[in-house]
């Protein structure tokens, strides 16, 4: 058996910078803080977070204290203003990226645009954008979801794209609404690291029997990295070498490895000692 990682993987600088932050603010203040919601969508990253006296919650009423740490994913613009006229001290751990796609939200609408943003409404990070332009912001996370969408020919549009994304459904939902002769301005703001990390898996995945694609479940770029290697190999979604079912991947002669932009370097070590063990 022979095991290989993706050129590829784990944590890309927003989320590196986001639990170097959180961890410093716990240490400056030798005091519990708190991110308003899970700082990375990795269990294990989290539980190694609580360990360093940083802790998640979902309400920012529940906080205690006067600290709170903004998570990679980003928020919208109220939760700024609440915290500002609460007094509230904001650490904003938001990926740079993130937050640009965030300014370009905020600035475009309010110069008229109406704000697209290709991706899934239900992850925080969109969320987040659609809080910059009063939550009004028409969202699609795949061609077949725009296709149901009534867009207006007197009206202009500005199109943002979730970091994590695939860069095919960008382009596809970018075909589409040109064909509709709407009025457009364009912003392929899929991240880097998430172009690299899918790239290298859609590599990988060709010249092996299975791939293990280790992330969170509730990771929107490695679920999206598993989608990718299924295409060519059998592929395998898990969090951490314990669920790994060895019997079935002992049937496998060439094993890759690739992992998402929140999972930590200590997780994706542990699956291949695990791996190169067999």
């Amino acid at each position: 058996m022979k095991v290989l990682l993706a050129e590829h993987a784990g944590y890309c600088f927003g989320v590196k910078r986001a639990v170097e932050l959180a961890i410093k603010t716990a240490q400056d203040n030798d005091n519990k803080v708190y991110t308003l919601g899970p700082l990375i969508h990795n269990n294990s990253a989290v539980d190694m977070l609580k360990e360093k006296n940083v802790f998640s919650v979902d309400d920012i009423n529940n906080v205690e204290g006067d600290n709170i740490i903004i998570r990679s994913h980003g928020v919208g613009k109220e939760i700024y203003d609440h915290c500002s006229e609460k007094k509230i001290n904001l650490t904003d751990a938001t990926c740079p990226f993130v937050k640009k796609i965030q300014k370009i939200a905020y600035e475009m609408y309010n110069k008229g645009y109406n704000i697209i943003i290709i991706g899934d409404k239900s992850h925080p990070e969109v969320q987040g954008i659609n809080g910059w332009c009063d939550n009004k912001a028409i969202i699609g996370k795949n061609l077949e979801e725009f296709y149901l969408i009534d867009f207006n020919n007197s009206k202009k549009y500005a199109v943002v794209v979730q970091t994590t994304m695939p860069q095919d459904t960008f382009f596809a939902v970018k075909e589409y609404l040109i064909s509709l002769g709407l009025t457009l301005e364009f912003y392929n703001t899929i991240c880097f690291a998430t172009k690299e990390r899918q790239q290298a898996v859609l590599d990988l995945s060709k010249k092996v029997d299975a791939m293990l694609i280790v992330g969170g479940k509730h990771s929107s770029n490695t679920k999206k990295l598993a989608e990718i290697a299924k295409k060519n190999c059998d592929t395998f979604l898990i969090e951490t070498a314990k669920d790994i079912d060895l019997e079935k991947i002992k049937t496998y002669d060439i094993i890759g490895v690739g992992a998402g932009a929140s999972t930590p370097d200590f997780i994706i070590n542990e699956v291949m000692d695990l791996i190169n063990e067999l």
